[in-house]
């Protein structure tokens, strides 16, 4: 029993760890595919176009 919830903690601590960098990524303009935006079809949603005023 005891050994599960050392493996769940684990596992959960992981999963909020990635979520949190890729947050971060995402704050600081980072592609999360690292392979670039110019042949990506959704670099749309990853970098909109900013409008002109």
């Amino acid at each position: 029993m005891v050994a599960t919830v050392i493996v769940a903690s684990i596992v959960a601590a992981v999963f909020i760890a990635i979520i949190a960098v890729s947050v971060v990524n995402k704050k600081k303009g980072k592609s999360s595919c690292s392979c670039g935006c110019t042949g990506c079809a959704n670099r749309e949603f990853c970098h909109p176009a900013k409008s002109k005023k």
